[in-house]
């Protein structure tokens, strides 16, 4: 893997979702903020923590349900896990899917960072089966692009609490930081 153009991809990422924050009529942002809005905060990126993972599908997909930041109880399917280490720590995340046809994973995690330097609530990663999985069927687990649910920027949104079965201990320093006004 070139690693200089995955660090470009991530960077150019980065600046069209801070230009869509502040410019597009969808963004989660207040209009108060975004006069002042100066871009999102990130760690650097670190090929550290992108991995390359079978997924271990549940052969029973068990329905589970997540309250949201509104107090509502969402359905998601339970879908598989990823098995992963971060320095000398073995790290499982469960994955989700809201529908069964669904091709997308939803990755919800919170790690030692939670609540400090990331999104108290937790932060997502959503997975593509056509651009996160590799031609041998790996997945492309990148917590570079772990990103802050709508919730984090305004009351407006309610977004699904993480699973403790999907808090990590150990701190993910990589994707989205805490949001404040610039």
């Amino acid at each position: 893997m070139d690693i200089a153009k995955w660090i470009d991809d991530i960077k150019f990422e980065r600046e069209e979702k801070d230009g869509f924050f502040k410019m597009h009529p969808q963004s989660p942002l207040p209009n108060e903020d975004r006069r002042k809005f100066r871009g999102l905060n990130y760690y650097p990126p670190d090929f550290d923590y992108r991995f390359e993972l079978k997924l271990r599908e549940h052969e029973q997909k068990k329905i589970v349900e997540i309250e949201d930041t509104q107090g509502n109880l969402r359905k998601f399917y339970r879908w598989g896990e990823f098995e992963f280490k971060i320095g000398d720590h073995n790290c499982k995340l469960q994955a989700y899917k809201s529908s069964p046809h669904e091709t997308r994973l939803f990755v919800p995690f919170r790690d030692a960072t939670s609540g400090k330097e990331t999104y108290g609530a937790g932060r997502y990663l959503d997975l593509d089966s056509g651009d996160h999985k590799t031609p041998h069927g790996y997945w492309i687990l990148d917590f570079n692009r772990a990103y802050n649910p709508w919730c984090a920027y305004s009351d407006r949104y309610a977004c699904p609490f993480v699973d403790p079965e999907n808090w990590l201990k150990v701190a993910i320093r990589a994707g989205e930081k805490n949001y404040s006004v610039n």
